[in-house]
């Protein structure tokens, strides 16, 4: 694995269900194909965007395995295993058949609310037993615990197989501190659209992403010229994107992109409870914009 492997723009992929809300497989391997198709750099099973708590444990291992026999070694894989229990997450890490992804996405500890020390000191246990490289999680709007820029400096420079961070915060004051104090091959990858661009501007690498996950070419256009310093497609395709965005996340996540992806005619438009499909009215405000981009 090389680091360069999670440059420009990955995506948090989805889980489509059946209107029993089992596990659709096909689509699933329908929806790689369209990713990994339509230039998508890498691919994310099991982050929040696949609503990864209501998936059970058998599910996971054939959704993992789904997504290394689909993918066929054609764009790396990163593997989402996060949790608030430091032991039990360390066990599940010890175990995981890893073999076909390249890397492991884990969520900063969520509801316990730990402090600054107790967020450093879970990942350190988590580096001691990660079978492969690890990407840290920071999304404080779900977790509703930060992870400072102090802290993760902390962990960068200590845990040496943790090699990023996917930084959902936002925060751009927060994210240019963790680039100015990053060890050099530590890796910044935006997990929030709405300000990848500008996160990258400033020396991310690129972008852990939702909306790509419907509107690939477009985005990972955005992303690419961003990257190489070109402002005016950059702006181009970001004026296109940003009202997107706005729309996906209005009734939440992954809502809008399941509408989206509905609408693709890659999956059925189902989502688990507690959480529910996008309202009509939003669908065809994103009918509208599906029509024109991609």
């Amino acid at each position: 694995m090389s680091r360069t492997d999670f440059f420009g723009t990955g995506v948090a992929v989805v889980t489509p269900f059946k209107e029993d809300f089992s596990v659709d497989y096909d689509a699933l391997a329908n929806n790689i194909n369209y990713l990994i198709d339509n230039g998508i750099k890498y691919l994310v099973a099991l982050g929040t965007t696949a609503e990864s708590p209501t998936i059970t444990t058998d599910e996971k291992i054939k959704i993992f395995d789904c997504f290394k026999q689909v993918n066929n070694h054609r764009v790396p894989l990163v593997m989402g295993m996060g949790g608030n229990h430091t032991a039990a997450l360390e066990d599940a890490l010890r175990t995981a058949k890893v073999d076909g992804f390249q890397a492991i996405l884990s969520v900063s500890p969520y509801y316990n609310r730990p402090s600054q020390e107790g967020i450093y000191r879970h990942y350190k246990a988590l580096n001691a037993v990660t079978p492969l490289p690890m990407i840290v999680y920071n999304v404080p709007g779900r977790t509703a615990s930060n992870i400072s820029a102090e802290t993760t400096l902390r962990i960068a420079h200590d845990c040496n197989n943790i090699i990023g961070i996917k930084e959902a915060s936002g925060d751009l004051k927060q994210g240019a501190q963790i680039l100015a104090g990053r060890p050099k091959d530590f890796l910044v990858l935006s997990g929030d659209d709405a300000t990848a661009v500008s996160l990258i501007e400033i020396g991310a690498e690129g972008v852990i992403s939702v909306v790509a996950g419907g509107f690939p070419k477009t985005f990972s256009k955005g992303i690419d010229a961003a990257l190489s310093s070109d402002k005016p497609i950059t702006s181009e395709v970001m004026d296109q994107m940003n009202p997107v965005i706005d729309l996906l996340y209005e009734e939440g996540n992954p809502a809008g992109i399941k509408a989206v992806l509905h609408q693709r005619g890659l999956l059925e438009n189902h989502l688990r409870l507690p959480l529910i499909s996008a309202t009509d009215d939003l669908q065809k405000r994103l009918q509208a914009v599906t029509n024109l981009l991609d």
